[in-house]
């Protein structure tokens, strides 16, 4: 039974800079990054018969390339941190294909999220650390940005279930138009 989401790849340079932010956040697991994802869709554990009517379905989108970029740090869990996260700044085209994403595995039987979209990347999982170390090491780090990048493309991964924090495969990949603009 597979754990899938559906997400947007990170560019090697990208990654590169999100990992220089690692470390300075005692009990922090640092995400790998070649680990590192804008998830679009959790789907989570599905029998293979489902797992190919997702991969199906997702043919069917026919989206232009999405502009990326990150810009800040945050935490979710306000009072008792479990994660830090790159803010991905939300646009059109990211909240149009994560929206279709959503109508179109509804479509085939499957739950509606239950969570407000937030773009992000998350970097690092949180057990024990305090909400006053993670403002610190906020307050340090917080203006981080990236360069821009395009996703020409995005994907449906699969994890093993664990923790949290990959190692993700990616099972299938679906082409983004490129913008003529």
């Amino acid at each position: 039974m597979p754990r899938l989401f559906t997400g947007l790849e990170i560019p090697p340079d990208v990654r590169n800079r999100l990992s220089l932010l690692r470390g300075g956040l005692r009990s922090a697991r640092w995400i790998d990054p070649e680990n590192y994802h804008i998830t679009l869709r959790f789907i989570g554990d599905i029998d293979d018969r489902t797992a190919d009517e997702v991969a199906a379905m997702l043919d069917t989108v026919k989206r232009t390339e999405v502009r990326v970029r990150l810009s800040g740090l945050g935490a979710f869990g306000s009072r008792k941190p479990h994660s830090i996260w790159a803010r991905v700044e939300p646009n059109p085209a990211l909240l149009e294909l994560q929206s279709e994403h959503e109508r179109l595995l509804q479509r085939i039987g499957l739950p509606p999220e239950g969570r407000k979209f937030t773009p992000h990347v998350t970097i690092a999982r949180l057990k024990g650390a305090s909400a006053r170390e993670v403002a610190s090491w906020l307050s340090i780090r917080g203006d981080f940005e990236a360069p821009t990048f395009m996703a020409s493309r995005f994907v449906l991964f699969s994890s093993r279930a664990s923790q949290g924090g990959g190692p993700y495969l990616v099972e299938e990949e679906y082409p983004l138009l490129a913008d003529a603009a």
